[in-house]
């Protein structure tokens, strides 16, 4: 995927005239990326339009100005674009009553480490690899956001769009899976394209 430029990034005034269209979209695109696994994983598969996005809102949170400023938010964002033949995916862990987010941020501890979250393409099987910094075992933390690619070997990238594609996630604690929909399936083997 092409990585973002800073001149793509629009200005705190003009991207104030698009943002409710432009909201409405990418609302209407992560929808259909959007994966829930088990009872607290959901997993948005990112793109440009969604990355872009989210550099506009921090442009816009954070009323940044300076290009070159702007241009270390672009660095830090394109991380999140998938590479030639991979999926990326920011996944959430989701707790909705505040008094129960300790002891589940507790049991789901490890989970992006080994092989507990997977992407299974037809008969492939695809290990998420996570980015580090987001949990420490030893100190018993763990962050409620993560960022997780699937390489998928070529077979499986061919395969994509026909196969039965699911989100598995088999972690001591939390045990689930989810075949994607039609629709979540026909955008990722766009990317894997």
């Amino acid at each position: 995927m092409t990585p973002i430029a800073v001149d793509e990034i629009l200005n705190l005034y003009e991207y104030e005239k698009v943002r409710d269209e432009r909201r409405r979209a990418v609302i209407a695109l992560k929808a259909e990326r959007r994966v829930a696994v088990g009872r607290y994983l959901s997993f948005v598969f990112e793109n440009r339009e969604t990355v872009w996005f989210q550099i506009q809102e921090m442009v816009r949170t954070e009323r940044i100005v300076d290009l070159d400023k702007i241009a270390e938010e672009v660095a830090v964002y394109n991380a999140l674009l998938p590479r030639p033949g991979e999926l990326a995916a920011t996944m959430f862990i989701e707790i909705e009553q505040p008094d129960r987010v300790k002891p589940v941020l507790d049991d789901l501890l490890g989970i992006d480490t080994r092989d507990y979250v997977r992407l299974e393409v037809g008969p492939h099987v695809v290990v998420g690899a996570f980015e580090a910094g987001h949990s420490d075992e030893d100190l018993g933390k763990l962050s409620a956001v993560h960022f997780v690619r699937f390489a998928p070997p070529a077979a499986a990238r061919r395969e994509f769009a026909a196969a039965e594609v699911a989100l598995v996630v088999d972690h001591p604690n939390e045990r689930a899976r989810t075949v994607l929909g039609p629709a979540t399936r026909r955008r990722l083997a766009e990317d894997l394209a």
